[in-house]
């Protein structure tokens, strides 16, 4: 089927070329009556826009760029990114631009697709995404010149376009809850340590544990269900084993979850277990798990509403898109007598 063009359009409304450009392109210099009846002939034609010619025109590759420097196996499994993605899309279906997304091995090879990514004039920006404490990522982008977001922290963005949630004060609430249940030996299995906010909520739950009387103890791991699981049977079979786990992501926690199980455990009579992010998974589980929610698929959106307000003249600022809020199920209980 052959393309319709600009010269077919007018053709149909019966206004010139150059009327057809400014109404398709939501420019001034038509009447809204000529605007309506040629984006009603386009709708009838089935317009497509020329993405080569508009590319060109527009000095843009209309293509946002995102980077995951994790393992296939934990993308796959790991509920929080295929929600994020699925935000990111959200906004980009509807503006007409694709999303390059990387999956590579680890930092190095990240900051080598960003080099390639910019002398090839590949993507007009950029999502950044698992930020590290000074991390390196930042100088880069900035002598590349590469528009960015970073989904993190401002104490982390070294003043760079962010978007954040409050990863301290949910630990607090975190924490408060389980003590307010009576809970005194409190666990946490963690991320991997050199991930920024990782780092926020180790300082957040060893400083709200002080706080609050408990004696603590932090398991880091690579937020895959195996080391969540592992971290998981180490910690109940310890002399002084934690009646409370909070869980840095829900992958980790359901698979805590199925080793209390296996232990002929159960929850939360022997352990209460609080998990993050709160996908679909806490709420199939048996019990329920009580979880710090938050929307993702709102987050991956409103990170990519920033990048395009970037693009678009913006100020650069850091925005606080939420704080994860507690939300309790039958996973929380008193510790056991």
């Amino acid at each position: 089927m052959p393309r319709v063009t600009i010269k077919e359009i007018a053709r149909r409304a019966g206004v010139s070329q150059g009327a057809v450009s400014y109404a398709l392109n939501n420019q001034p210099g038509v009447s809204e009556a000529t605007r309506a009846r040629v984006l009603k002939v386009a709708e009838e034609l089935e317009w497509v826009p020329n993405r080569a010619a508009r590319q060109l025109s527009a000095a843009r590759s209309e293509t946002f760029g995102l980077v995951l420097a994790r393992t296939a196996k934990t993308l796959t499994e790991e509920p929080f990114y295929m929600g994020f993605v699925g935000g990111v899309e959200s906004v980009l279906s509807q503006k007409s631009y694709a999303l390059a997304l990387q999956v590579v091995a680890d930092l190095d090879e990240e900051l080598a697709t960003y080099r390639k990514w910019s002398a090839e004039r590949r993507v007009d920006g950029v999502i950044v995404v698992d930020l590290r404490v000074a991390d390196p990522r930042i100088p880069l982008l900035r002598k590349l010149g590469l528009p960015a977001v970073l989904v993190a922290d401002p104490e982390l963005a070294d003043g760079m376009p962010c978007v954040w949630t409050d990863g301290t004060a949910a630990m607090n609430a975190a924490l408060e809850h389980v003590a307010s249940l009576g809970h005194r030996v409190v666990a946490r299995i963690a991320g991997p340590p050199e991930y920024g906010d990782v780092w926020i909520r180790d300082r957040a739950f060893a400083t709200a544990g002080r706080r609050l009387g408990l004696k603590i103890r932090v398991v880091h791991t690579d937020f895959s269900a195996d080391e969540g699981a592992a971290a998981t049977r180490d910690l109940l079979a310890a002399a002084n084993r934690p009646t409370a786990i909070i869980y840095d992501n829900d992958l980790m926690a359901v698979a805590g979850l199925a080793v209390v199980h296996g232990l002929g455990s159960r929850s939360p009579q022997d352990v209460t277990l609080v998990a993050w992010d709160d996908s679909t998974l806490c709420r199939i589980t048996h019990p329920p798990l009580t979880a710090m929610s938050h929307n993702i698929i709102g987050y991956g959106a409103e990170v990519t509403n920033r990048l395009l307000d970037l693009l678009n003249g913006a100020r650069p600022q850091a925005h606080l898109y939420s704080t994860p809020l507690l939300i309790v199920r039958d996973s929380s209980g008193p510790p056991p007598v």
